[in-house]
């Protein structure tokens, strides 16, 4: 089971997220409804793969992924965005920060934790 780490501000996304992360039997899932949450949680949490939403309220999934890589054990954990707005150049523009990939949203709950083991696993 990988402990993964799901930052996302919209309580519906997170439920179906973690459904479907759960139930792929793949993933131990912690969920943040905020950037300054996860990096409370994420120190102890320690995540082996992290989902960030992009467009959150306060700080962004991109601004927490950059604070994220500043904890201990934390700098090279794969990372993978989520976002509605997935015009090429901005896909690109994520991937330049890290990201394994970018899953669109909406996104397809069945498919969800096979999509990202193929990203985890290139």
């Amino acid at each position: 089971m990988m402990r993964l780490l799901h930052v996302e501000d919209d309580e519906d996304i997170r439920e179906v997220a973690k459904m479907a992360l759960e139930l792929s039997g793949q993933f131990e899932v912690m969920q943040c409804p905020s950037g300054e949450d996860a990096l409370e949680k994420a120190p102890q949490f320690k995540p082996e793969i992290l989902l960030l939403d992009v467009m959150m309220p306060g700080m962004s999934g991109p601004t927490t992924l950059q604070k994220l890589r500043e904890i201990k054990g934390l700098e090279t954990t794969p990372a993978i965005f989520m976002t509605a707005r997935a015009q090429p150049a901005e896909v690109e523009e994520l991937k330049a920060m890290s990201a394994l990939t970018v899953v669109v949203k909406p996104f397809d709950p069945i498919t969800l934790g096979d999509q990202i083991m193929a990203a985890l696993n290139g």
